[in-house]
């Protein structure tokens, strides 16, 4: 498991920094670790675009670097894609109906139908996850590890924010600001406490 980080790493070396930018519809976050310096790096640049997933290479990488990428296709609809012990039904798409927007439930073919309904707004999350990690005999391995989490986390929050979204659908620019703050606060309180939360990768192998 990824325990066998913790076992070779100093202490204090599993401390790591994340900062966030927000200028929708383009956002960046970054995390980066202070013991391992420039030999580690997090980065998750994301565009959002009014379509289904159409478009290529939305961050206008060059021809060499755009080769290296490897696309992975999130469907929210699709259960194979969540881990068996991330499953909530409450959080499944393709059960969820909105009561305030009528949509939902996805079936097999929710991106079609919604190509077909011009009135109806979509929007896709393309996300660049650039990951670092120098350290001899484990850089493909954590890299990967890192990749597969990254994808994970991806998957299951926006099934969640979709199945939300009669909690969220009306509110104001005010009101989300509002709410930022909240959360940003009450994050401090969490870090000053010591309290983890998260998603855990214990039990990946």
């Amino acid at each position: 498991s990824a325990g066998f980080v913790k076992m070779i790493a100093p202490e204090g070396a599993l401390v790591f920094h994340e900062k966030a930018w927000n200028a929708y519809p383009y956002c960046r976050t970054i995390v980066t670790n202070e013991y391992m310096k420039d030999d580690f790096m997090i980065k998750i640049e994301t565009w959002h675009k009014p379509d289904t997933g159409s478009l290529e290479n939305v961050h206008d990488l060059d021809p060499t670097t755009w080769k290296t990428v490897e696309v992975v296709h999130i469907d929210i609809a699709d259960r194979s894609q969540v881990e068996p012990g991330d499953y909530k039904l409450a959080e499944d798409p393709a059960i969820f109906h909105s009561e305030k927007t009528g949509r939902g439930p996805l079936g097999p073919d929710w991106k079609k139908e919604l190509l077909a309904k011009t009135d109806t707004p979509r929007m896709c999350a393309y996300k660049l996850v650039t990951v670092k990690f120098k350290w001899w005999g484990l850089q493909t391995k954590i890299e990967n590890f890192i990749h597969k989490q990254e994808k994970r986390i991806f998957t299951n929050f926006h099934r969640q924010l979709f199945c939300w979204i009669d909690s969220w659908v009306e509110l104001s620019m005010e009101d989300i600001r509002r709410m930022e703050e909240e959360t940003q606060r009450q994050l401090e309180e969490l870090r000053n406490t010591g309290q983890v939360r998260g998603t855990s990768a214990a039990h990946e192998q």
